[in-house]
Order: C-alpha cells, then sequence, then structure tokens
C-alpha cells in the first residue's frame, strides 16, 4: 500500500499561484503514474495532470501552459505548480498513485479557492 498527503491548498485571487504537494508513504520510483485529480462541486472528478516513472507528463487542455506537475523519487513527492489560477479551478485536488492491476491509491485532498 502506499498513503498520499497532499498540502498546499488554499484561498488565492485570480491571477495567482499555488504550489501542492503530495507526500507518499514509500518509494514512488516504480509507480507507472503520480496524477492529480480535481473535483468540483457537483462535476465529476477530471484528470488534471500525470506524470510517469520516465518523467513524461500530459495535462488537463484546461491547464495546459498554467499548471506543471513534477515528481523527485528521492522525496517520495508529486508536485502541481499552478499559476495563473481561474475561479473555475477551485476544486478539491486529489493525487494519485497508479500502477495498471497494483496500485490506484487516493490522498484525502486539498481544497483550493480561487476568487475573482
Amino acid at each position: 500500500q502506499v498513503q498520499l498527503v497532499e498540502s498546499g491548498g488554499g484561498l488565492v485571487q485570480a491571477g495567482g499561484s499555488l504550489r501542492l504537494s503530495c507526500a507518499a508513504s514509500r518509494s514512488i520510483v516504480s509507480i507507472t503514474a503520480m496524477r492529480w485529480y480535481r473535483q468540483a462541486p457537483g462535476k465529476l472528478r477530471e484528470l488534471v495532470a500525470a506524470v510517469t516513472s520516465g518523467g513524461n507528463t500530459n495535462y488537463a487542455d484546461s491547464v495546459k501552459g498554467r499548471f506543471t506537475i513534477s515528481r523527485d523519487n528521492a522525496k517520495n513527492m508529486v508536485y502541481l505548480q499552478m499559476n495563473s489560477l481561474k475561479p473555475e479551478d477551485t476544486a478539491v485536488y486529489y493525487c494519485n498513485a497508479f500502477t495498471p492491476a497494483v496500485w490506484n491509491f487516493w490522498g484525502q485532498g486539498t481544497q483550493v479557492t480561487v476568487s475573482s
């Protein structure tokens, strides 16, 4: 198992920045993908960004050019740098550890609120 703890959420004005962190309880080197999801009230959870064990990244179209995902395998950490935040980015953000047929663990989430 792997436990994930997110931090770094909060209230920020539109145009501002936040950096989310996800601390894993074990090594993430062998985990296929570390991902950030978000869920806004009344909406489905959606994939925001992912980084593979090889360092490849992909992003939702809505955050491309504004968000950057990174992983520090030595520290068992994953980050999401969020710039130029918009009110529509308001959601609970979840960290996810995924390896097909092996891992699919979630953190408890961290609230991000962007005021206009």
